[in-house]
């Protein structure tokens, strides 16, 4: 059974994606950037993003069925190499525990406000 997680965002209808899709015991949660959807406003702080992409994920995992602790593969995305030891804590906060393979890249994202996204994949542990 295929269950497709919307958070309302007018990206995802335009771009035509889900926040989220859980297929099975697997949740595919797509990159996520820092707006408050709730607002449509972008944070300035590359902290503030990140707390945002966090929350957005959160609700989207639970939505489906998941939680944090089902996280077995986090991607970063960074627009700035200074910003990584700015976010590592706010991570750690999330993940410390849970310690999910990760990957950490610099790159350009699709808007200038954005600074910073994640994508992850959880997998709903057994007992």
């Amino acid at each position: 059974m295929r269950k497709l997680i919307s958070t309302g965002s007018p990206f995802e209808k335009t771009a035509g994606y889900s926040r989220a899709v859980v297929q099975g015991d697997w949740c595919f949660v797509a990159g996520t950037t820092g707006y408050d959807y709730a607002t449509m406003t972008m944070p300035e702080s590359v902290e503030e993003q990140a707390r945002n992409c966090l929350a957005t994920i959160g609700r989207a995992l639970e939505e489906g069925g998941f939680s944090f602790a089902d996280v077995v593969r986090a991607h970063y995305y960074l627009t700035d190499a200074a910003y990584v030891d700015r976010v590592f804590p706010i991570l750690g906060e999330t993940f410390g525990d849970v310690r999910p393979a990760a990957t950490m890249i610099v790159c350009g994202l699709n808007k200038p406000e954005m600074k910073i996204e994640i994508e992850v994949t959880a997998l709903r542990r057994n007992g």
